[in-house]
């Protein structure tokens, strides 16, 4: 079953690669852009600082880089990239002259996959964007089988603490509200002794489904925290926009009547802590979990089947 995944995915046609050229020389980047676009979508920076934003803007799928560039040149971009979590994984290739074999050295030291000398020859040019995005396709399809929970099929423990350390260090820079839902299915342990485990499992996936499908936003994601707990990350969602999407997940559970003899209503029902933070450059995720993972149970002290707002 697993394999079958892989070999779909594979064989699926591939969506239109983003590749960003940074070059301080416009015409440098009109001969590269107009030897790409016809198969990607292409963008460009003609200084380092203008890379590195536009790279947290848009994170595209490759970057060629200059090496020398006036200001930021191309190796402290691409150190810059490769400290940061959230771009690290953006595979990058340096452009340079011809014979610099210490400059290739020092890129490839830096983390850069690959080098391609000036005057570039198109054919080799094309043909090494194709092969590392191949290779790049192959390792973004194995850290999500490895990411995604087995039962459930919606993004696991592993790829939640990822996640959040991403979404707390891009809310700093934008100053943007973060907002997180913690969810745990009531008496949960009732419904297993009750049902069975089978009949357990079963009500996991049907709820993680429902509850992924409620999402709105590309952005919103769904994670299985642990056992019957779920946790969903809202970037750029403040505490109303935050409770608005809590009390749907609440209404759409409900809604697939489930039956649970043990619970208040007689169906699977949801406790619901919320938390929305503001970053600031000292917010640790810490000041996001522990609020959520409160009001989480203030709303299981209170009765279930509720939704509670963090009150720190």
């Amino acid at each position: 079953m697993l394999w079958g995944f892989i070999l779909i995915e594979l064989s699926s046609p591939a969506i239109r690669a983003t590749i960003l050229v940074v070059d301080d020389n416009l015409s440098n980047i009109e001969v590269i852009y107009e030897m790409l676009t016809p198969t990607y979508e292409v963008l460009f920076a003609t200084s380092g600082l203008e890379a590195l934003e536009l790279t947290v803007a848009t994170h595209p799928d490759l970057i060629l880089l200059d090496v020398m560039m006036p200001g930021l040149n191309g190796y402290e971009v691409c150190r810059h990239l490769k400290a940061d979590i959230v771009t690290q994984h953006i595979p990058i290739i340096f452009i340079t002259a011809v014979g610099q074999t210490d400059s290739e050295e020092k890129g490839l030291k830096l983390g850069a996959i690959d080098y391609i000398a000036k005057p570039f020859s198109p054919a080799v040019v094309k043909a090494r964007i194709a092969n590392h995005l191949e290779l790049k396709r192959y390792r973004d399809l194995l850290a999500d089988l490895a990411w995604v929970d087995g039962l459930t099929g919606v993004r696991n423990r592993r790829q939640f603490d990822d996640f959040i350390e991403r979404e707390l260090r891009t809310a700093v820079r934008a100053d943007r509200p973060l907002s997180l839902i913690m969810l745990d299915i009531d008496y949960f342990k009732h419904y297993n002794d009750h049902y069975g485990h089978l009949m357990g499992d079963d009500c996991l996936k049907k709820v993680a489904q429902t509850l992924e499908s409620s999402l709105c936003r590309s952005a919103d994601m769904i994670f299985r925290y642990g056992g019957e707990e779920f946790a969903c990350l809202l970037p750029e969602t403040n505490a109303a926009g935050a409770m608005a999407v809590a009390n749907r997940m609440l209404d759409v559970i409900q809604t697939l009547n489930i039956e649970h003899v043990n619970s208040a209503k007689k169906i699977v029902t949801l406790s619901i802590g919320v938390c929305t933070l503001i970053p600031q450059q000292r917010s640790k995720i810490e000041n996001l979990i522990v609020p959520a993972d409160k009001a989480l149970y203030r709303a299981k002290e209170l009765g279930r089947n509720r939704v509670e707002f963090a009150d720190e």
